[in-house]
């Protein structure tokens, strides 16, 4: 079982990034938030490692139950998967992910503050492995899959801000902790909308929302998305560093040619590699924006 569970997680899930991905998730919207309510004298326990974790854990558990709910739809067209290939078994998985949300649950019971938020966030990933009760209407429809599925990323979110702001006794009810809760909520949400766009060469028997609308149209809105996503980040860290707001405006306006470019000749690239790398970059001044506000303030030196 250990064999095969080791190709699943080689090519659906590796798990050493995805685990890297689950600390900056958690500390990018911790230290956020903390830094924009003048908190700079904090501690890192271990409380900190177990929300790290469970972000992983979570986000892990939601690509093993997209792989069940998909299964005939993948045997179709994405048999060299290694589920419907037959390499991994769904026993293997279950048992795998049981064991995982088993000692996810414990250690936030034991160690974390705002277990009702956790619950709240596994019973939304419960009700979208279960489509809802709905499977019917929502697998046939791509739109309907996304207002139901998408938000997840926000719970995830309110997660992490609840657990920062019991522990250090801050106002949930804010503007900074919507801002906060959105900024990992749209990436999520454009990458979404992204990969299912394609140019009308490319398109197959897979449902898309070029296939459905036309290609300009969802990148016209993936568009729009950027933007307002954009202003989300400014808005959480102008106070924090001059220059990644700069940096952020670059950023955004690389990608905003990229989507031009694209709707001028859809062959060209592939879209969602673009939206990809624009992600990397925002996320990595977000964090570089963290991290040099916080060693500034531990030696005493304004950031720019």
């Amino acid at each position: 079982m250990l064999k095969r569970l080791n190709i699943y997680f080689k090519e659906m899930y590796p798990i050493i990034p995805r685990l890297i991905l689950g600390f900056i998730v958690f500390g990018e919207i911790y230290f956020i938030v903390l830094l924009n309510n003048g908190v700079t004298d904090f501690s890192i326990s271990l409380a900190e490692l177990i929300g790290g974790f469970t972000v992983f854990s979570f986000l892990c558990w939601l690509r093993i139950a997209d792989d069940f709910k998909d299964y005939e739809l993948d045997c179709r067209l994405f048999s060299h998967r290694p589920l419907p290939s037959g390499r991994v078994t769904k026993k293997d998985l279950a048992i795998f992910i049981t064991s995982l949300i088993a000692v996810t649950v414990v250690l936030n019971y034991v160690f974390l503050n705002n277990f009702m938020f956790f619950l709240f966030l596994y019973i939304y990933g419960t009700l979208m492995s279960l489509w809802f009760f709905q499977k019917k209407k929502i697998q046939k429809s791509l739109p309907l899959a996304l207002v139901t599925h998408n938000p997840v990323q926000m719970i995830l979110n309110i997660y992490i801000i609840s657990f920062t702001c019991i522990k250090y006794g801050l106002s949930a009810l804010t503007l900074t902790n919507f801002l906060a809760m959105m900024t990992l909520y749209f990436p999520a949400l454009i990458w979404e909308i992204s990969r299912k766009i394609r140019a009308p060469k490319d398109e197959t028997e897979y449902v898309t929302y070029s296939k459905l609308f036309g290609y300009k149209k969802p990148v016209k809105f993936v568009l729009v998305l950027t933007l307002v996503d954009i202003l989300t980040n400014i808005l959480l860290v102008y106070r924090l560093s001059w220059i990644s707001v700069v940096a952020l405006l670059i950023n955004v306006a690389w990608m905003t040619w990229k989507f031009v470019e694209f709707i001028g000749n859809p062959t060209k690239f592939k879209l969602v590699e673009k939206v990809e790398k624009y992600t990397y970059i925002q996320e990595t001044i977000m964090l570089l924006t963290v991290a040099g506000y916080i060693i500034t303030q531990r030696i005493g030196v304004k950031m720019i």
